[in-house]
């Protein structure tokens, strides 16, 4: 086999472990049907309205952690997010008619969901929006180091088994911090 084959197969066994990374995520985020829709989360992406469990702030989100950088109980963040849930649900015209995927949600949109979810945990807290916001913005920022720490400790095995070059993990890195692996983040 030459070299240029090898590398491309090792590229595709990188995005075999990318994509298996992408399913274990995706698994992980999947709508328990006994389940109440989250108040974060829209289709398996942060923001209002979709699946999650009941009352958990979001993918990536987890609910001990976030209340704990509030200061508050878990019982009492779970309270809030199920106080707010109704007011953040989209409403049903902005879904997708039967049969059609969902369009995510823009960066924008994001943003304006992430402000919501801010706005109306703070007024359910009594608790400042901005303190709200760097809480929500530590939490998920510690889940992501955490889910890219693993991807590269997968990745560290595919190395040492001979499966992957250095090179490729490398690669593989830039491409999960880059956004373009399909994960979702």
């Amino acid at each position: 086999m030459s070299k240029y084959r090898m590398r491309a197969a090792a590229l595709l066994a990188a995005g075999a472990v990318a994509g298996g990374a992408s399913a274990t995520a995706l698994a992980a985020n999947a709508d328990d049907t006994t389940s109440t829709p989250s108040a974060t989360a829209d289709q398996g992406r942060p923001g209002p309205g979709g699946p999650g469990g009941r009352g958990g702030p979001g993918p990536g989100l987890d609910p001990a952690a976030l209340a704990k950088a509030l200061g508050v109980s878990e019982n009492d963040l779970t309270d809030a997010l199920d106080a707010v849930r109704d007011q953040l649900r989209p409403d049903a015209a902005a879904e997708p008619a039967e049969g059609e995927s969902p369009t995510p949600p823009t960066d924008a949109e994001r943003a304006e969901r992430e402000a919501a979810l801010a706005k109306a945990l703070a007024g359910e807290l009594g608790l400042d929006q901005a303190k709200v916001s760097a809480a929500l913005d530590e939490v998920r920022a510690a889940h992501e180091a955490e889910r890219r720490q693993d991807l590269s400790d997968r990745l560290d095995e595919a190395v040492t088994d001979g499966d992957l070059t250095a090179d490729d993990k490398a690669s593989v890195l830039k491409a999960y911090d880059a956004g373009v692996l399909g994960l979702t983040r």
